[in-house]
């Protein structure tokens, strides 16, 4: 049988068993797995099965993940993004639309030691939704504006997708983070300018919050000295030299740890609540990564990789026509696809052609994770609009898609600005050494 044919039947019943809600790290080991064992014998289709999910789950490389997530879990035990919100809105709340603004710069502080968007976009649904809804914002855009703001999680380091997208390239995970900085603060930037262009259309929608005192607002520095403390001691000690993403991981988790614990901010039920909440997480992460390992022998032993980038090579449409082509279909993957497993199911098959076009590695990366995170907000399946409507139940999808939208729009344009000035990821890792 032709390993092209078997290849493509290999993607539909991917997808099949997608549509079916078939968890997406399962579906990718089932299809992985049996396809390897059609092309070759059950035998070595079986030990694949057997050894594959324990090479990855003892790789030393990959033990960064749950690090990072349990620092991610003790800083939201600590109740640092409420603290981040609050510090935000006591210097921005009385613009129009300062809570909104308040939120967006919470997100990314709070994106800063926690590195992951769902979370994100769930503590900030606790904190600012409450306090916009009742100074009279509409439903629609508060959701908006959280679930757009919860997408810097993973672009603000540390990021488990830069992580993943490190490992799998062979890529200097520390100077993706740094790679991921400034088109994160240009997020933060675009996000504000949509808020105002926004309340300068409506600004009914948009009420004024009090102005608080000088006083007030050097007050509300002081409750997030955790927050600068712990970022500047993982990413800095990163960017100085002073220890390895690994080493950087497991130094933020006991950070959080001890800042919590020293705050009177984790007892023992909540650092045992933390623990459980990681494991749960890491979980769900590793079962993606281990089924995206399984189908990624299957699409080696079909050579599928080596055909889609000679192809993809030899279109004459030039490098940014080929990168705009592979753009357009993680736009269509994100609308039905988990992030993470966008990640692991494409960029062994995308990075090769990039590389062969003569992109930077590190470049692409940030377009990489910038494009998926599109599909965290984007319908039908966003992840952070599920986790908000989960929460916040009155609130339909429908209306937090609306919300969404501008932000959306937002989101397509800094896509174009890192694509025609690639310098902007690029300056700061070009600074270390």
């Amino acid at each position: 049988m032709d390993k092209a044919f078997i290849a493509v039947g290999g993607f539909v019943v991917l997808f099949a068993l997608m549509a079916i809600r078939v968890p997406i790290g399962v579906a990718m080991g089932i299809v992985g797995a049996g396809g390897f064992a059609l092309l070759t014998d059950w035998g070595p289709g079986l030990r694949l099965l057997m050894h594959s999910p324990i090479r990855t789950v003892t790789d030393y490389n990959f033990s960064v993940i749950p690090m990072f997530v349990l620092m991610g879990a003790f800083a939201s035990a600590s109740g640092m993004s409420r603290e981040l919100f609050r510090a935000s809105n006591a210097w921005l709340g009385h613009f129009r639309g300062g809570l909104a603004l308040a939120t967006i710069f919470a997100c990314g502080g709070f994106a800063a030691i926690n590195g992951s968007s769902v979370a994100t976009a769930a503590s900030m649904t606790n904190v600012a939704l409450p306090e916009m809804r009742q100074a009279g914002y509409s439903p629609s855009f508060a959701t908006g504006v959280i679930a757009a703001g919860g997408t810097l999680g993973i672009m603000i380091p540390p990021s488990t997708i830069f992580v993943i997208y490190g490992i799998l390239t062979e890529q200097d995970i520390t100077r993706l983070f740094m790679a991921g900085l400034l088109p994160g603060f240009l997020a933060i930037g675009l996000y504000v300018a949509t808020v105002q262009v926004i309340g300068w259309y409506r600004p009914d929608t948009m009420p004024r919050g009090p102005r608080h005192s000088w006083a007030e607002r050097w007050t509300s520095l002081r409750d997030i000295w955790a927050t600068l403390l712990l970022f500047v001691f993982v990413i800095g000690g990163m960017y100085a030299g002073m220890f390895t993403i690994t080493e950087a991981a497991g130094m933020g988790a006991v950070g959080a740890l001890l800042i919590g614990v020293a705050r009177g901010r984790l007892d023992g039920s909540e650092i045992m609540a933390s623990l459980v909440d990681s494991l749960r997480t890491t979980a769900a992460i590793f079962t993606i990564v281990i089924g995206a390992f399984l189908f990624g022998y299957f699409l080696t032993i079909t050579q599928t990789t080596q055909n889609v980038t000679q192809f993809l090579v030899e279109l004459p449409i030039g490098p940014y026509g080929v990168l705009t082509l592979i753009l357009i279909g993680y736009f269509i993957l994100g609308a039905v696809m988990d992030e993470l497993a966008m990640i692991l199911l494409t960029v062994p098959i995308v990075f090769p052609v990039m590389m062969g076009l003569g992109f930077d590695p590190i470049w692409f990366g940030v377009i990489i994770v910038m494009t998926v995170t599109l599909g965290l907000i984007c319908p039908p399946v966003g992840m952070n609009v599920f986790v908000i409507n989960s929460i916040a139940r009155d609130v339909s999808l429908i209306s937090i898609y609306r919300g969404v939208m501008p932000f959306i729009a937002a989101d397509i344009l800094r896509l174009a600005i890192l694509c025609a000035f690639p310098w902007i990821s690029l300056v700061l890792p070009r600074t270390m050494g």
